[in-house]
Protein backbone atom coordinates (compact mmCIF):
# COMPACT_ATOMS: atom_id res chain seq x y z
CA UNK A 1 0.00 0.00 0.00
CA UNK A 2 1.54 3.27 -0.82
CA UNK A 3 1.79 5.91 1.75
CA UNK A 4 0.82 9.58 0.77
CA UNK A 5 2.42 12.41 1.47
CA UNK A 6 0.98 15.03 3.38
CA UNK A 7 3.81 17.45 2.04
CA UNK A 8 2.45 16.62 -1.79
CA UNK A 9 -1.29 16.39 -0.62
CA UNK A 10 -1.18 19.79 0.88
CA UNK A 11 0.69 21.25 -2.11
CA UNK A 12 -2.52 19.69 -4.41
CA UNK A 13 -4.81 21.17 -1.63
CA UNK A 14 -2.70 24.84 -2.36
CA UNK A 15 -2.51 24.31 -6.25
CA UNK A 16 -6.34 23.73 -6.02
CA UNK A 17 -7.22 26.93 -4.17
CA UNK A 18 -5.48 28.85 -6.24
CA UNK A 19 -6.93 26.95 -9.33
CA UNK A 20 -10.28 27.66 -8.20
CA UNK A 21 -9.96 31.58 -6.94
CA UNK A 22 -9.09 31.77 -10.69
CA UNK A 23 -11.75 30.68 -11.73
CA UNK A 24 -11.29 27.14 -13.14
CA UNK A 25 -13.81 24.63 -13.36
CA UNK A 26 -14.35 21.12 -11.71
CA UNK A 27 -12.81 19.35 -15.19
CA UNK A 28 -9.82 21.37 -14.92
CA UNK A 29 -9.42 20.88 -11.54
CA UNK A 30 -10.11 16.70 -12.03
CA UNK A 31 -7.36 16.89 -14.73
CA UNK A 32 -4.88 18.63 -13.01
CA UNK A 33 -5.01 18.55 -9.15
CA UNK A 34 -4.77 14.91 -7.71
CA UNK A 35 -7.40 14.80 -5.25
CA UNK A 36 -10.64 13.09 -5.04
CA UNK A 37 -13.64 14.45 -7.04
CA UNK A 38 -15.32 14.90 -3.52
CA UNK A 39 -12.17 16.39 -1.97
CA UNK A 40 -12.80 18.91 -4.91
CA UNK A 41 -16.53 19.33 -4.55
CA UNK A 42 -15.83 19.96 -0.70
CA UNK A 43 -13.13 22.37 -1.27
CA UNK A 44 -14.68 24.24 -4.37
CA UNK A 45 -17.91 24.73 -1.90
CA UNK A 46 -16.15 25.72 0.91
CA UNK A 47 -14.22 28.93 -0.97
CA UNK A 48 -16.73 29.86 -3.44
CA UNK A 49 -20.16 28.73 -1.06
CA UNK A 50 -21.82 27.57 -4.33
CA UNK A 51 -21.45 24.59 -6.08
CA UNK A 52 -19.50 24.56 -9.15
CA UNK A 53 -20.81 25.23 -12.41
CA UNK A 54 -21.95 22.09 -14.67
CA UNK A 55 -22.33 21.72 -17.89
CA UNK A 56 -19.24 20.76 -20.81
CA UNK A 57 -16.00 22.56 -21.41
CA UNK A 58 -15.33 24.55 -24.52
CA UNK A 59 -14.70 22.23 -26.74
CA UNK A 60 -14.26 24.15 -30.04
CA UNK A 61 -11.15 25.90 -31.63
CA UNK A 62 -13.58 28.77 -33.32
CA UNK A 63 -13.79 30.14 -30.92
CA UNK A 64 -10.57 31.32 -30.40
CA UNK A 65 -10.33 32.72 -33.78
CA UNK A 66 -13.26 35.14 -33.89
CA UNK A 67 -11.80 38.87 -33.47
CA UNK A 68 -12.06 39.43 -29.77
CA UNK A 69 -10.96 36.36 -28.68
CA UNK A 70 -8.41 35.96 -31.18
CA UNK A 71 -7.28 39.21 -29.69
CA UNK A 72 -6.83 38.00 -25.91
CA UNK A 73 -6.00 34.44 -26.69
CA UNK A 74 -3.13 35.56 -28.54
CA UNK A 75 -2.26 37.67 -25.94
CA UNK A 76 -2.12 34.79 -23.54
CA UNK A 77 -0.58 32.89 -25.73
CA UNK A 78 2.46 35.02 -26.33
CA UNK A 79 3.13 35.28 -22.53
CA UNK A 80 2.67 31.14 -22.08
CA UNK A 81 5.11 30.61 -25.11
CA UNK A 82 7.60 33.66 -23.05
CA UNK A 83 7.25 31.95 -19.84
CA UNK A 84 7.91 28.26 -20.97
CA UNK A 85 10.70 29.15 -23.07
CA UNK A 86 12.48 31.72 -20.76
CA UNK A 87 10.90 30.97 -17.11
CA UNK A 88 11.81 27.39 -16.82
CA UNK A 89 8.13 26.51 -16.10
CA UNK A 90 5.68 24.21 -17.85
CA UNK A 91 2.43 22.58 -17.26
CA UNK A 92 -0.52 24.51 -15.29
CA UNK A 93 2.16 26.45 -13.33
CA UNK A 94 2.58 27.81 -16.68
CA UNK A 95 -1.16 28.49 -17.34
CA UNK A 96 -1.99 29.74 -14.09
CA UNK A 97 0.95 32.55 -14.44
CA UNK A 98 0.59 33.49 -17.72
CA UNK A 99 -2.98 33.71 -16.70
CA UNK A 100 -2.14 36.15 -13.84
CA UNK A 101 -0.06 38.52 -16.10
CA UNK A 102 -2.99 38.05 -19.00
CA UNK A 103 -5.64 39.23 -16.78
CA UNK A 104 -2.71 42.23 -15.22
CA UNK A 105 -2.66 43.51 -19.24
CA UNK A 106 -6.51 43.41 -19.67
CA UNK A 107 -8.31 45.56 -16.84
CA UNK A 108 -12.21 44.84 -16.65
CA UNK A 109 -14.98 46.38 -14.46
CA UNK A 110 -15.91 44.75 -11.40
CA UNK A 111 -18.28 42.24 -11.62
CA UNK A 112 -17.29 41.45 -15.25
CA UNK A 113 -15.89 38.44 -16.79
CA UNK A 114 -12.53 38.60 -18.13
CA UNK A 115 -12.71 37.89 -22.41
CA UNK A 116 -10.37 34.65 -21.56
CA UNK A 117 -11.85 32.64 -18.36
CA UNK A 118 -8.79 30.05 -16.91
CA UNK A 119 -10.87 27.03 -18.44
CA UNK A 120 -10.85 28.49 -22.01
CA UNK A 121 -7.04 29.46 -21.63
CA UNK A 122 -6.32 25.89 -20.67
CA UNK A 123 -8.31 24.59 -23.05
CA UNK A 124 -6.62 27.03 -25.64
CA UNK A 125 -2.86 25.57 -24.20
CA UNK A 126 -4.51 21.50 -24.98
CA UNK A 127 -5.68 22.57 -28.33
CA UNK A 128 -1.96 23.77 -29.13
CA UNK A 129 -0.65 21.07 -27.99
CA UNK A 130 -2.66 18.88 -29.92
CA UNK A 131 -1.82 20.65 -33.09
CA UNK A 132 -5.12 22.35 -34.07
CA UNK A 133 -3.95 25.41 -33.30
CA UNK A 134 -0.77 27.88 -33.59
CA UNK A 135 0.32 31.15 -34.23
CA UNK A 136 0.77 33.02 -37.31
CA UNK A 137 2.68 36.41 -37.58
CA UNK A 138 0.96 39.23 -38.96
CA UNK A 139 2.36 40.79 -42.22
CA UNK A 140 1.19 44.37 -41.01
CA UNK A 141 2.58 44.54 -37.56
CA UNK A 142 4.35 41.33 -36.97
CA UNK A 143 2.68 40.37 -34.09
CA UNK A 144 2.13 36.68 -33.39
CA UNK A 145 -1.81 35.36 -33.55
CA UNK A 146 -3.89 32.15 -32.82
CA UNK A 147 -5.01 30.97 -36.14
CA UNK A 148 -6.36 27.49 -37.09
CA UNK A 149 -3.24 24.71 -38.08
CA UNK A 150 -5.25 23.74 -41.18
CA UNK A 151 -5.74 27.15 -42.50
CA UNK A 152 -3.25 28.77 -45.32
CA UNK A 153 -1.73 31.39 -43.40
CA UNK A 154 0.65 33.07 -46.25
CA UNK A 155 0.46 36.88 -45.89
CA UNK A 156 -1.69 36.93 -42.59
CA UNK A 157 -3.00 39.92 -41.42
CA UNK A 158 -4.41 40.22 -37.57
CA UNK A 159 -7.64 41.17 -36.41
CA UNK A 160 -5.93 44.23 -35.21
CA UNK A 161 -4.56 45.61 -38.68
CA UNK A 162 -7.91 44.53 -40.22
CA UNK A 163 -10.82 45.30 -37.69
CA UNK A 164 -14.28 44.08 -38.97
CA UNK A 165 -16.19 46.58 -39.85
CA UNK A 166 -18.38 45.36 -36.28
CA UNK A 167 -15.89 45.62 -34.19
CA UNK A 168 -16.18 47.62 -31.05
CA UNK A 169 -19.97 47.55 -31.71
CA UNK A 170 -20.76 45.53 -28.54
CA UNK A 171 -24.23 46.39 -26.62
CA UNK A 172 -21.61 48.23 -23.82
CA UNK A 173 -19.93 50.63 -26.56
CA UNK A 174 -23.74 51.69 -27.68
CA UNK A 175 -25.22 51.84 -23.95
CA UNK A 176 -22.35 54.65 -23.43
CA UNK A 177 -22.87 56.42 -26.11
CA UNK A 178 -26.65 56.50 -25.46
CA UNK A 179 -26.11 57.54 -21.91
CA UNK A 180 -23.64 60.41 -23.60
CA UNK A 181 -26.36 61.56 -25.73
Amino acid sequence: MAQKSVVSEAHEIQLAIELINLGARLQLLESEVALSRERLLKLYKELKGVSPPKGMLPFSADWFLTWQPNIHSSLFMNIYHYLVEHAGISGIEAVMKAYKLYLEQTPYEPGEEPVLSLTRAWTLVRFFGSGMLKTACCDKCGGHFVVNSLDLNNEYVCGLCHMPSRAGKTRKALDARQMAA
